[in-house]
């Protein structure tokens, strides 16, 4: 998407919305004229392997891809993802948008053709509730600080003001929103394709407990109401999820696919099988073993697609003796990723030493030290551990994965062999994982973070007030820098904050970066309009199966 720069902010915003007007259409007539079945009528199911059973399918409550991959085709945000351009806006309940000359307001038009699946119309009201529940007390939203450059946010979230109308979201009419921010947001239009800026359907939220209200049971199937593509039919836990075409959506007659089914497959054998028997069209992920079999046999039918994604490990710095810098460090230092890569993941993803990915948003981190198992051990010497002796078994925690197992056995045995030290593997399911980590209750823990399209969104998850903080770490230096990111429009200035607050984060190493992510999968070939894209998300009424 196109980032707004000092200098010329309403003029681009006036050309966006130029563009938007004239151009997406004709993304889309292109899009869907392409192919088998009649774009107007929408046919046939596909199969998707999901990961996990997903913990709920609030867009305000949840963290996790198994969650927002769903939640996504239910639900559309004002800003939507493009087809086949990360980079392009591209328009969803709102046809367009004006940003005012000094950068801090933001106007959006809805489309006066916006349903819910009741067949309520969309309304600037409803992103004005919905935006003010994400600040909701009892509510927990993870992503509740993403909403702090928003004027009065911060101060009603953190109970400094209990006025709600005070906060910078207003409905200037039926169909137009506005926003206030506190000052210019770099990549503003990036940042609401979090799922949290998604709208809700008040009157349904209101019936099940009102807005700061969890797990209230209204995204249940028989409950459920969205704006998106489709609508939620069917719900067996640890089964199968279906989603069907919204006869209300304001494009429904351009929705490819009648139907979607996600099944919460977390053994990528078993999603293999089933992939090899028909029975899933896309599988969530390949088993490392499989890789290279399918990419002579089958090259069709994998993808090798680049990620905005950073595997690590997550470490509670409040248990000893994690709590001590010099174990964290010595603990990095003793894993030998290249060795991960090559030999275990057979070399798709890359080697990181950094936590953001390089080349997110145009951001390149400084190199850092990989494996050093001799300074490793002069750390943990220094630490009190000489040759790990004395050192406490620590557990760590994974979820429910071969890969996932796979890895840790691999840094199980190198911190054996070059720290003395052993540690003991936990798996646990998805829904099971995520509430341990989120209560920090764990020592050490496999993590992914799927970022946004812009350096930041990396960082801000080790904001000391972020919810998705659960390391324990707590520095006010680290916590000026991002926030200075956010506001700085300029590329170059903008990295070095964000090149400086990494470096000091990781200098403290509450996390251990392993690999930046390749999403690799397997795929029917009959599969049409499913695009690469860095955060594996498209517009699913888009994607369809071609006839045999």
């Amino acid at each position: 998407m196109i980032a707004v720069r000092s200098g010329a902010l309403k003029v681009q915003a006036m050309k966006r919305s130029l563009f938007l007007i004239l151009g997406a259409g004709l993304v889309l007539s292109l899009l869907a004229g392409c192919g088998g079945s009649n774009p107007r009528t929408g046919t046939g199911v596909i199969r998707i392997g999901n990961g996990g059973e997903p913990r709920d399918l609030d867009p305000h409550t949840v963290s996790g891809v198994p969650e927002v991959k769903i939640i996504n085709c239910l639900m559309e945000g004002l800003v939507a993802y493009h087809p086949t351009d990360d980079e392009i806006p591209y328009p969803g309940a709102a046809e367009s948008w004006d940003l005012s000359e000094d950068g801090t307001t933001w106007t959006f038009h809805l489309r006066e053709d916006g349903r819910w699946s009741n067949g309520d119309p969309v309304t600037a009201q409803d992103f004005v509730y919905s935006w003010r529940r994400v600040l909701a007390p009892g509510l927990g939203n993870e992503y509740a600080d993403w909403m702090y450059m928003v004027k009065g946010a911060e101060a009603y979230h953190k109970g400094e003001m209990d006025d709600i109308t005070r906060v910078g979201v207003y409905a200037d009419d039926d169909y137009t929103f506005r926003v206030e921010l506190n000052e210019p947001v770099a990549d503003f239009l990036k940042v609401m394709l979090n799922h949290s800026f998604l709208p809700v359907h008040p009157p349904t939220i209101e019936k099940f407990g009102g807005p700061g209200v969890r797990q209230s049971g209204w995204t249940r199937p028989e409950s459920y109401v969205g704006n998106g593509p489709y609508r939620l039919v069917k719900w067996e836990p640890d089964s199968v999820i279906r989603i069907e075409r919204n006869p209300h959506y304001w494009d429904a007659g351009n929705v490819r696919t009648e139907a979607f089914e996600f099944y919460p497959i977390s053994d990528e054998n078993t999603e293999l099988r089933a992939f090899e028997s028909g029975q899933l069209h896309i599988t969530n992920s390949c088993p490392v073993n499989m890789r290279e079999y399918y990419e002579q046999k089958f090259p069709d039918q994998i993808r090798f697609d680049p990620y905005a994604g950073v595997y690590f490990f997550r470490i509670n710095t409040t248990r000893p003796p994690l709590d001590d810098v010099r174990v964290r460090q010595a603990l990095a230092l003793s894993v030998d990723r290249e060795q991960i890569i090559r030999r275990l993941l057979k070399g798709r993803e890359r080697i990181a030493t950094t936590y953001v990915p390089d080349g997110i948003g145009g951001y390149h981190p400084d190199p850092r030290e990989g494996f050093n198992p001799g300074r490793a051990r002069e750390l943990l010497a220094e630490a009190g551990y000489p040759g790990g002796k004395g050192f406490p078994e620590v557990e760590v925690l994974f979820n429910t994965s071969d890969n996932h197992r796979k890895i840790c056995e691999a840094i199980q045995n190198m911190w054996r062999q070059e720290l003395g030290i052993g540690v003991a593997l936990t798996n646990k399911e998805w829904k099971v994982y995520l509430n341990v980590t989120q209560n920090m209750q764990y020592d050490i823990a496999r993590a992914g973070w799927i970022g946004n399209l812009y350096a930041y969104s990396f960082l801000r998850t080790l904001l000391s007030y972020s919810p998705n903080n659960e390391t324990g770490y707590d520095d006010p230096e680290f916590d000026r820098l991002v926030e200075a990111s956010m506001h700085t429009l300029d590329d170059e200035a903008n990295h070095e904050l964000i090149r400086a607050a990494e470096n000091r984060m990781l200098d403290y190493q509450p996390v251990i970066p392993l690999y930046w992510y390749t999403n690799i999968y397997l795929i029917n070939p009959r599969i049409r309009n499913w695009h690469p894209k860095l955060l594996d998300q498209r517009p699913m009424k888009l994607v369809y199966l071609e006839e045999e």
